[in-house]
């Protein structure tokens, strides 16, 4: 009789459901020809699919039930090298016959133990693939005779001692399920045998170890058979225990004992977890389960003995004695509540240099795993008691750490601080930093969201970069994307369908925080379900953390169209209408962010519509509160900067043309990460009309860039800068990483938005360059005007619809006189020709150029015709301004002492601002407080070299001093 190899039945029944692939045969030994077809018009993947292939190759592999990679893989991926190349049929039909022993080159032993084989297609250059639905690899079943253990559906099987194991069967022949005999053994005794159809039964009685079980089968029609295993796992009884008072989920570390810390677990629907880790060697024994709180479904468990300061590691590993069909009994996962997790897939691609002394992946392991270290050392903050820039004048920096720098690193920023502050905004809003998948990410695809990622550098250094913007009067706000999560979510894979067991899945059924099938239209990952009291609880632990323990000023909540249950996906207008239960749940959100910090930003990304936004926006307004919504006007920027003729209305960039809106909490903005810069939308784009002005010319974009910032800026209201807009980056964001540029509205679309982009913003030197460096000087003073003269918060009127909008900015009765700045007026050309423009003064007398810091440039307010040369603005005001940063030095014998020096330094004043600069003149490190005369301060950390120290003192004044480190 031959032996014939085993496949359990939930992946048959899976992977046999993919009609777009099919076998000839179906059912197959691995000495068998077969014939392997695909048809690329019916992608029901998640993928990219196939679109007019030249070729198609089938990269292939073959192994047992843990890996059907796992033996051979046949296919260079990428290459046009025949290896694994299919034939056209036509049609979209491609097919390839293979006898799998030969080409895998398996061996003996490896032909006995294959149970599947796995696939996926691809164009030559591997830039297109073709996989089963929800982006995983085909995977079919090898053999002719196959087991299939019906119950229990746990792989391995858990029970307590003693316990009797009732298991069903049935088998498959030659593809099809039919009448058998079986006999069932454990650790190869005989224990029982039956016979049936479609299930047989046989009963294993007191079971008091670890063990195997093994069903040999037999067809009644033939005389192959076939065999199927399972581990028996004995487990003891889960002990309850109330959970101590005061414990939360994650790592609760004791703060008299640093050799304690007790670990808490929320597992609705487990029977068991067992606690693995490094101080185990993660083979954990009885004495590891974690015991159950007697009035929930928390598990806990006390570590004691531990080393204060060491690093540990631990995972959970999670225990269904019943899962439900397609999820896995056994899930092995980091702490959802990590605050530092190791990956085996990412941490490879860190540099030393971003995160000195990585902790090293626990060898052997599979999955993140989180670090626990009982007495860490804390940072010490240099500013505690940041007084946050109003709502009204906050102007927002948009940053990707990522793109913003060579190093991509949070140092990059800290180095670069004086671009910010010198760019006069006053909030940077970073791009997610939460542990996201991958390195080469925009990181809204998280997915431990308490964990910073580590590809950005160490959490002393992100409190360093917050501290650093702190100190320059910035404020920093987060970027978080608690809409949804991504496949390495532990509360994702604790509850997941994950039918092929190669561990990876969607939520199930059973999952208490996501919906099985998203409620909204943009979804992407899995969709968190805000209705969830456990998601509610999850959500507000995230909160408490940003905030409390590294000071963050705020958060952008990422895509709130999704947080409602009340719709499905692909439905548009149901997420788009007003949906209460979103509005409650984020209202619940805001409040308990300002239950923890009572002047926190709250800022969503709705992009709704007003009826439902203006709840948030006007929510505890008059507690000087409300939610700041942001208000995209890419559309109408783009086409004023292109030199449209068209009807541009720019209205939306304040909060009165948001029906119903009371405050000023609308975050304008011309572009963000989302859209197309407006740079490369003009040169690609531009009116080329005019020769003497072509808005494609790079310089004459260049010049539109000013006027843009003109009208958009100072509109009373906090507005935002994506970042190099400044400088008039005029690289698409749909560049690639090999520099083409594929966009959403090429022929054939491409996916490099979310493609790491080059630096020429550094590399070039931009603010060197005179037309870049307009900009950044144009935007600065407008910023400058913004955050520092009253009028900018006060009303005003826009008009637009044309080539030639105004916006008259006042604090009062607009046509009434004054002697402070009342009154702003800003007229603009986005024509491409000269344009006579009526600045409409609302009284006459003398009105200032504001961009004019001498306030020499007068004109009379009666004037009504202003000629305004093509992509030319003007910003005037009833009375000018002088703001100046110019800084007399304090002490004429302003000295530091000891120079050089070894470790510490003092200086001989008293001062509230030390600046370091390395011989690049980089701001290295910062000392903001106050200082008396012959303070110490601490730069030991630095390398030796020679730095420049800039002082100043409580007046404003400034010293700068060499200094000598050795």
């Amino acid at each position: 009789m031959k032996k014939i190899t085993f496949i359990l039945l939930f992946a048959l029944a899976f992977h046999f459901s993919k009609a777009q692939v099919t076998l000839s045969p179906n059912a197959f030994e691995v000495d068998q020809s077969i014939t392997i077809t695909v048809d690329i018009n019916s992608n029901a993947s998640d993928c990219n699919g196939l679109t007019n292939p030249s070729k198609v190759y089938m990269h292939s592999g073959i192994g047992d039930n843990s890996d059907a990679f796992g033996f051979k893989v046949v296919g260079n991926w990428g290459q046009d090298d025949g290896v694994g190349e299919m034939q056209n049929q036509g049609g979209g039909i491609w097919s390839i016959t293979i006898t799998p022993k030969t080409y895998f080159g398996l061996t003996d032993t490896q032909s006995i133990n294959a149970t599947q084989l796995g696939m996926v297609f691809r164009s030559p250059d591997g830039n297109q693939e073709l996989k089963a639905s929800g982006c995983k690899d085909f995977v079919f079943a090898v053999g002719i005779v196959i087991i299939n253990i019906v119950e229990p559906t746990s792989n391995p099987i858990f029970i307590e001692a003693g316990e009797n194991l009732t298991v069903k069967t049935n088998l498959s022949f030659q593809g099809s399920i039919e009448p058998g005999e079986f006999t069932y053994f454990l650790d190869g005794v005989e224990k029982a045998s039956g016979m049936g159809f479609p299930n047989a039964q046989g009963i294993i009685n007191n079971i008091t170890q670890n063990g195997t079980l093994k069903v040999v089968g037999s067809p009644l029609s033939g005389s192959d058979i076939g065999e199927a295993t399972r581990a028996i796992i004995i487990v003891p009884p889960t002990i309850e225990e109330a959970l101590p008072n005061g414990l939360a989920e994650g790592i609760n570390y004791n703060t008299s004992d640093a050799t304690k810390a007790t670990l808490v677990l929320n597992a609705p629907g487990k029977e068991y977890v067992q606690l693995a880790g490094s101080f185990n060697n993660y083979n954990p024994s009885n004495s590891d389960f974690m015991k159950k709180d007697t009035g929930s479904d928390k598990f806990w468990i006390e570590l004691t003995g531990l080393t204060p300061s060491q690093i540990y590691t631990y995972q959970y590993w999670v225990y269904d004695k019943n899962p439900i069909a397609g999820s896995p009994a056994l899930v092995k996962t980091a702490d959802p509540y990590s605050t530092l997790v190791l990956s085996p897939f990412d941490d490879p691609g860190i540099p030393s240099s971003t995160y000195p002394n990585l902790p090293t992946y626990p060898a052997g392991q599979e999955r993140e795993v989180t670090v626990l270290q009982t007495n860490k050392p804390q940072y010490n903050w240099q500013v505690t008691n940041f007084n946050r820039p109003k709502k009204e004048d906050l102007v927002i920096y948009e940053v990707l750490i990522r793109d913003f720098d060579a190093n991509r690193n949070y140092q990059n920023i800290i180095d670069r601080i004086d671009y910010f502050k010198n760019l006069n905004i006053n909030a940077i809003q970073l791009m997610p930093v939460m542990e996201f998948e991958g390195n080469e990410s925009w990181g809204y695809n998280t997915s431990f969201h308490m964990a910073l990622d580590k590809f950005y550098g160490t959490e002393d250094k992100f409190k360093e970069l917050i501290d650093t913007c702190h100190q320059n009067g910035i404020a920093v706000i987060l970027d978080i994307a608690l809409n949804h999560a991504f496949g390495r979510n532990p509360m994702v894979r604790m509850w997941m369908n994950d039918p092929d067991g190669d561990g990876w899945g969607e939520p199930s059924a059973e999952n208490p925080y996501f919906n099985e099938t998203p409620r909204h239209a943009y979804n992407v990952g899995s969709d968190f379900n805000h209705s969830s009291d456990v998601t509610q609880a999850y959500t507000k632990r995230v909160v408490k953390h940003w905030i409390e323990v590294f000071n963050i000023d705020g958060f952008r909540w990422d895509l709130t169209k999704g947080f409602t249950q009340n719709c499905t996906d692909g439905d548009e207008t149901c997420t788009n209408n007003f949906q209460q239960d979103r509005v409650d749940v984020l209202k619940e959100y805001a409040d308990y962010s300002w239950s923890l910090d009572a002047t926190h930003y709250v800022i969503f990304e709705h992009l709704g519509s007003d009826n439902e936004e203006k709840e948030w926006a006007n929510y505890r307004i008059n507690e000087g509160k409300g939610v700041m919504m942001w208000s995209e006007e890419w559309g109408a920027f783009k086409n004023l900067g292109q030199g449209q003729n068209n009807t541009i209305n720019i209205d939306r960039m304040g909060h009165k043309a948001h029906t119903g809106f009371t405050g000023k909490r609308v975050i304008g903005y011309p572009e963000s990460h989302d859209k197309d810069r407006i740079m490369y939308e003009m040169t690609q784009f531009g009116v080329d009309t005019n020769p003497s002005h072509n808005v494609k010319e790079l310089n004459i974009a260049l010049k539109r860039m000013s006027a843009i910032g003109a009208v958009s800026l100072p509109i009373p209201g906090p507005k935002m800068i994506w970042h190099f807009a400044a400088l008039g980056m005029n690289n698409s964001i749909f560049t690639c990483s090999d520099g083409s540029v594929n966009t959403d509205y090429d022929a054939i679309p491409g996916d490099c938005k979310l493609d790491t982009k080059p630096q020429p913003q550094w590399t070039e030197n931009w603010l060197s360059n005179t037309n870049r460096n307009q900009i950044y000087k144009d935007w600065a003073r407008l910023n400058a005007l913004k955050i520092n003269e009253p009028v900018f918060e006060g009303d005003y009127n826009i008009t637009s619809g044309t080539q030639t909008p105004r916006i008259s900015i006042f604090t009062g009765n607009e046509n009434s006189q004054g002697t402070d700045l009342k009154n702003v007026v800003i007229i603009a050309n986005f024509a491409v020709t000269a344009q006579n423009v009526n600045p409409n003064f609302p009284y006459g007398g003398s009105w200032y150029d504001l961009m004019d810091e001498s306030n020499s440039t007068l004109i009379d307010g009666n004037t009504n015709t202003i000629n305004l040369g093509p992509g030319e603005f003007k910003i005037y005001g009833n009375k000018g301004v002088t703001l100046s940063n110019s800084s007399p030095e304090f002490i004429p014998s302003f000295q530091i002492f000891p120079n050089p020096s070894r470790g510490t330094f003092s200086l001989n004043a008293d001062v509230n601002h030390v600046e370091i600069y390395n011989i690049t003149g980089k701001v290295i490190k910062i000392f903001k407080g106050t200082f008396s005369k012959n303070f110490v301060f601490d730069v030991t950390n630095l390398p030796q070299s020679i730095y420049l120290i800039k002082a100043k003192n409580n007046n404003g004044q400034v010293n700068t001093v060499k200094l000598v480190k050795l």
